[in-house]
C-alpha cells in the first residue's frame, strides 16, 4: 500500500551523546521513507571513525539492502541514501555499529510532505468542524502516519531536533492533552530562531513537498515586503533541502499554501488585502514565474466569525485541505484533468457609452452573491491621481461578469475584486467556478489594448501603477 507521512511542525529525543548508536531523532517505528524516483536519506549518530552498516529488511526477514557509513564530524554523524523504493511496506530498518545495533520497525515507502506554518498549521483534528466524525474516520487511513516536532527556538543552527510532539504515529480515535492555537499567535521576533531549531535539523530528509499555512506572524510589521520574502523563502527552503538531502529532494520541491482567510469585519487598512495578494508575489495566481511549482488554497471565503480560537482560525480545515490537495495533485503530480483553482480574468471590453465594463473570465461563472463592493475601479479624467469607486454587478453570463461604471467613464486605470480584509461571508463569495473553487482577489492595471466588437479593449496587467489603498 501507499503510504503518506505528514512531518507537521509545531515543534524529538535528544541525539544520543558519546559513541552510542542512534538513527537521527525523527527516525522511528511506523514512519515513512520517500518512495522513488528519490532514494531516501537515512543518518544518525554514532563513534566518531566507526563504520556504520544500515539494513533494509522485508517482511520475511529477506535482506533486501544493505548500505555502509563512516561515522564523521564533530558531533559523530553518519548519513547514507538507500535505492530508490517503490512504494509500499513494511519494512524493517537497521543499523549496526560494532556489537551495537538499532532497528525501526513497520516502516513504508510512499511520499513525505512537510507540513510547516503557525496557529492555524498547529489545529488538532479534534478543534476543527466535524471533529467527531473526522475522529471517527481515523481508523480507515493505517496507511497515514504523522510525526509532529515540538516548539523550539535557538539562536544557532541545530543538527537535530530538541524535543517530540507527537513520535510517528498511526490515526487513531484517541484525543490526547490538545494544543491550543492561540499560543501560537505572537510567534518570537528574533529572525531565524525557528528555523535554527525546527527546519535545518530536517535538512538531510528527502521530502516530496512542503504545505505551509499561516507562517506570517510578523508579516504586518513588514507587509509590503512579503512580496519578496515569502517567494525568497520558498527559494531557500528548496536550495537547502536540495543539498542536505544529497540532491535527493528535488530542486524545485512542491510548495503549497494556504491564502490567509479573514480576520477583522473592519480594519483601519487594507494590510489583509495587500497581503493576500503579496502571496502571489504580486502576479495574482500561483504558480508563476516568480513563484514555479508553488499552489495555493484560495480560503478567503471560509472565515469564521464564531470559532472559539478566533476567526483567524478557521474551523472548516477540510475544504483548505481539499483545495490543497487538488493543488498537489495538479502541480506536484502532474495531474492535467484537475482544476485546481477559480476564475481568473482574461480579458476587459469598456463601453464607453453605456457606461459598463465586460470583464471575461478563465472559467464559467457561478454567482453565489451580488455584492456591492465586491468590484471597484480606480478612475480619474487625467492619468493620476485616481480614486477606488465601486462598480456594482449589472450581470453575470457564462463567463462574463458587466460591472457598471456609474462615476468612471473617461479612464479606468485599475479594477480590482475582493480586495477587503472580510470580503464575503462563509463559502458565500460573488463568483466560484462549477467545481466550488471562489475566483482569487485580484489588483489589474488596465492599458488600452485598441477596439473590440462593442467596446474598448482593456489590457490586464498585475496592478503596480497606483497606491493599493
Amino acid at each position: 500500500m501507499a503510504a503518506w507521512a505528514l512531518l507537521a511542525l509545531l515543534a524529538v529525543a535528544p541525539a544520543a551523546a558519546g559513541g552510542m548508536l542512534s538513527f537521527a531523532s525523527y527516525y522511528g517505528d511506523h514512519m515513512v521513507l520517500q518512495k522513488k524516483p528519490s532514494g531516501a536519506v537515512v543518518w544518525g549518530h554514532g563513534e566518531l571513525g566507526a563504520m556504520v552498516t544500515v539494513t533494509l529488511s522485508g517482511a520475511s526477514g529477506l535482506i533486501i539492502m544493505e548500505k555502509t557509513a563512516q561515522v564523521k564530524g564533530p558531533s559523530g554523524t553518519w548519513i547514507t541514501v538507500l535505492d530508490p523504493m517503490d512504494q509500499g511496506g513494511p519494512y524493517a530498518l537497521m543499523a549496526e555499529q560494532g556489537l551495537e545495533n538499532v532497528t525501526l520497525r513497520d516502516i513504508y515507502f510512499g511520499d513525505v510532505w512537510l507540513c510547516s506554518g503557525q496557529s492555524n498549521m498547529a489545529m488538532t483534528v479534534l478543534q476543527v468542524a466535524n471533529a467527531s466524525q473526522e475522529l471517527a474516520a481515523a481508523a480507515h487511513y493505517p496507511y497515514v502516519r504523522i510525526f509532529a516536532a515540538a516548539p523550539a527556538r535557538s539562536d544557532v543552527e541545530l543538527e537535530d531536533l530538541e524535543h517530540i510532539d507527537l513520535p510517528w504515529s498511526i490515526p487513531t480515535a484517541v484525543l490526547s492533552s490538545s494544543t491550543s492555537p492561540h499560543q501560537y499567535l505572537s510567534g518570537p521576533q528574533t529572525p531565524s530562531v525557528l528555523w535554527n531549531a525546527m527546519i535545518h535539523p530536517l535538512l538531510n530528509m528527502t521530502l516530496r513537498g512542503v504545505a505551509w499555512y499561516q507562517g506570517e506572524a510578523n508579516t504586518f510589521l513588514n507587509t509590503d515586503q512579503y512580496n519578496c520574502t515569502f517567494p525568497a523563502l520558498i527559494a531557500d527552503w528548496r536550495r537547502a533541502f536540495h543539498t542536505g538531502s544529497a540532491g535527493q529532494t528535488e530542486p524545485l520541491l512542491p510548495f503549497g499554501f494556504v491564502q490567509l482567510s479573514t480576520y477583522r469585519r473592519r480594519s483601519a487598512d487594507d494590510s489583509f488585502a495587500r497581503l493576500r495578494w503579496h502571496q502571489t508575489a504580486d502576479l495574482g495566481l500561483v504558480p508563476n514565474a516568480r513563484m514555479p511549482s508553488t499552489f495555493m488554497a484560495v480560503a478567503m471565503d471560509l472565515g469564521d466569525e464564531h470559532s472559539p480560537y478566533g476567526s483567524i482560525h478557521p474551523r472548516d480545515k477540510q475544504n483548505v485541505a481539499h483545495r490543497l490537495l487538488l493543488g498537489a495533485r495538479a502541480v506536484a503530480y502532474g495531474d492535467k484533468d484537475v482544476v485546481f483553482q477559480g476564475p481568473y480574468p482574461t480579458q476587459a471590453i469598456l463601453e464607453v457609452a453605456r457606461g459598463l465594463l465586460n470583464v471575461t473570465y478563465s472559467q464559467e461563472l457561478i454567482c453565489r452573491q451580488r455584492v456591492a463592493q465586491a468590484f471597484e475601479v480606480c478612475c480619474c479624467s487625467q492619468a493620476s491621481p485616481c480614486q477606488w469607486l465601486p462598480a456594482p454587478v449589472v450581470a453575470v453570463e457564462s463567463r462574463t461578469v458587466t460591472l457598471a461604471l456609474s462615476g468612471c467613464r473617461t479612464l479606468v486605470l485599475g479594477l480590482r475584486y475582493a480586495w477587503a480584509e472580510w470580503p464575503c461571508e462563509y463559502q458565500a463569495c460573488p463568483l466560484y467556478n462549477p467545481q466550488g473553487l471562489p475566483a482569487p482577489p485580484f489588483l489589474l492595471d488596465t492599458l488600452p489594448a485598441g477596439n473590440a466588437a462593442g467596446g474598448r479593449e482593456l489590457l490586464l496587467l498585475p496592478g503596480s501603477r497606483f497606491p493599493l489603498n
